[in-house]
């Protein structure tokens, strides 16, 4: 193994939406739920993460969506403030670095990434490359993420280790070739590591 892909939230760093929900609630008449609701059934979310939407177009209808009573810079700080560090992945990232060349691959949006390329500058400084979806256009588990995610590393599919929390994700790693390892706990993905021969 050459190469290792791993995602961002729920593997590197534990992320809530709802810590954003509960925030909101004091600017709107719907509850968290309804929220919730309102997004998911929207195509907005897929829309900002592949770059089709500039963030003043997604607050704007983010705003309209939740019918918020706050400005832009509240919804931009409650939306983007959901991130705790796994603290145990982050140390193995650190490990990793001297022998393999890492890749962070994320399916997120220019507020969520603005906000943790900040917050995680120390343990992202450990990483070759940041491959972000709506930079590139494309979101897992798309192949042509996975091809992005090869080019810029310069290795070949069967060299390339990808970690993620969402078994779609891992089967279209593996689609393209790909070792794909599903983030279950800290000890499962050592033990998944190890079996893979990755040191």
């Amino acid at each position: 193994m050459k190469t290792i892909v791993s995602d961002f939230g729920n593997v590197l760093r534990l992320f809530d939406y709802t810590r954003t929900l509960n925030r909101l609630t004091s600017h709107t008449d719907l509850s968290p739920a309804e929220m919730y609701t309102a997004i998911y059934d929207s195509k907005l979310w897929e829309e900002y993460e592949t770059g089709r939407l500039t963030t003043i177009e997604f607050l704007s209808r983010i705003r309209t969506l939740f019918r918020l009573r706050c400005g832009d810079d509240v919804i931009a700080e409650a939306w983007s403030d959901i991130f705790e560090p796994n603290i145990e992945v982050c140390a193995l990232a650190a490990s990793l670095k001297p022998r393999y060349r890492l890749l962070l691959g994320s399916n997120t949006n220019d507020l969520h990434a603005t906000w943790f390329r900040k917050q995680f500058a120390d343990t992202l400084r450990h990483f070759d490359h940041l491959v972000l979806s709506h930079e590139i256009g494309v979101r897992k588990p798309d192949a042509g993420f996975f091809e992005h995610c090869g080019r810029v590393a310069g290795a070949e599919p069967g060299q390339c280790v990808f970690i993620d929390d969402l078994p779609a994700n891992i089967a279209g790693a593996q689609a393209c070739g790909w070792h794909g390892i599903l983030y279950r706990s800290f000890d499962d993905l050592r033990q998944q590591m190890r079996a893979l021969g990755v040191l």
